[in-house]
């Protein structure tokens, strides 16, 4: 439909008024036929040069992402001499600006000024509608893309938990966004221990989730090698220091476990992070804090291993920072009320454990979407009691 069609000159003959009119309309259906930003206007351009016998028509159209946008022969800039129309969009909005050249730079006649601003109202429809396919195909591409991403993070997360006779080992990770920098991984190592690692980049998104991959990648070269654990953690910070600037700005906090099935051990170095809690058979609660700072904030940082008696009836539990800042309104859960949840879940199945943990934070935030990563890992040292055995 035409916003706006030629006023007819009294002169005009009939046949005049309706070639004109056709005119007209045939031009904007053209214009409207493309649903690309740089076809429209240049499509448009083309018609007014050949329609009126101009020398020249250039867009200046910051929509389409070029300088300039012209067909036929035109002044140099600043354009002297020449007609400026502007477009607008429905909103008012500055979309553009055509302007054109007429050999010697005469004026236009008054049907030329007609046709081309009933032409320009035609074009500032069609290039916002096309700046708005454009941007929905743009986003359509990025959504895809996003959900490969979530599809390639997942992959990379531990298929299963391994099967370790006496133990019960559950691991799981959420994101607030399509893809994000948590990181969970259970290594068995050649020695017969596991390698259990929970961490977190700062920040959120995209740039998070391609540090964490990096982190996977540079863990798991090094995790084979008989590196004591605090010299993996010391080896991992300095990678993570020496890839930049903005990697640093992604540092990485961090909690590393070695497992010892045979001997109820466990070693532990945490690097900037959350305190794992581990829960004693008698009900005791330690809580084992950060020994040194995140991996990749500071240059030869090192770190100290703990060594822990991790007896039969024993609980530990790994987790990121958004588990315990979900929020209630202004009302944090905090690390207490996590520690007093897991504390009180009395099943030694880990999987169990992580169901009410989340169950527990959905209920709190009345079942809010997530602000942040929510990863955990749950490690049971099961005993011969037969209630502990129905849950093997």
């Amino acid at each position: 439909m035409i916003d706006a069609a030629v006023p007819f000159l009294p002169q005009d003959s009939l046949e005049q008024q309706v070639a004109r009119l056709q005119a007209l309309l045939e031009a904007a259906r053209l214009v409207h036929s493309t649903i690309r930003v740089h076809d429209v206007l240049l499509q448009t351009a083309r018609i007014i040069v050949r329609e009126l016998e101009l020398d020249g028509a250039v867009f200046l159209a910051p929509a389409a992402g070029d300088n300039a946008i012209s067909w036929g022969e035109l002044p140099a800039p600043p354009w002297e001499g020449c007609h400026r129309f502007p477009l607008f969009s429905r909103d008012h909005q500055p979309l553009a600006e055509l302007i054109v050249s007429k050999a010697g730079s005469a004026e236009l006649s008054l049907y030329e000024q007609d046709f081309v601003e009933g032409l320009v109202l035609q074009t500032a429809v069609a290039l916002e509608n096309a700046t708005l396919h454009e941007r929905d195909v743009e986003w359509a591409r990025v959504q895809q893309d996003l959900e490969a991403a979530r599809s390639l993070q997942r992959s990379l997360l531990p298929k299963a938990m391994p099967e370790i006779p006496g133990y019960s080992i559950a691991g799981r990770s959420t994101t607030c966004y399509e893809v994000g920098g948590d990181y969970l991984d259970v290594i068995p190592l050649p020695d017969g221990t596991h390698l259990l690692v929970v961490a977190d980049v700062a920040g959120k998104g995209l740039a998070s989730a391609i540090v964490a991959t990096s982190f996977r990648s540079s863990l798991r070269s090094l995790a084979g090698q008989p590196l004591p654990l605090a010299d993996l953690a010391v080896r991992l910070g300095q990678q993570h220091w020496e890839e930049g600037l903005e990697a640093r700005r992604r540092y990485m906090t961090a909690l590393f476990l070695r497992l010892q099935p045979a001997t109820g051990r466990l070693q532990i170095v945490n690097a900037g992070h959350n305190p794992a809690t581990l829960v004693l058979p008698d009900g005791q609660v330690r809580n084992i804090a950060a020994s040194a700072p995140p991996l990749g904030i500071l240059p030869g940082a090192q770190y100290q291993t703990q060594t822990l008696d991790f007896p039969a009836g024993s609980r530990l539990l790994l987790y990121t920072d958004g588990l315990t800042e979900v929020f209630c309104g202004e009302e944090e859960f905090g690390p207490e009320r996590l520690i007093q949840a897991f504390t009180s879940v009395r099943t030694p199945a880990a999987e169990e454990i992580l169901d009410t943990l989340w169950e527990t934070l959905a209920t709190f935030s009345q079942h809010a979407p997530q602000t942040d990563d929510m990863t955990a890992l749950a490690v049971c040292h099961l005993d011969s009691s037969p209630q502990e055995n129905n849950h093997k």
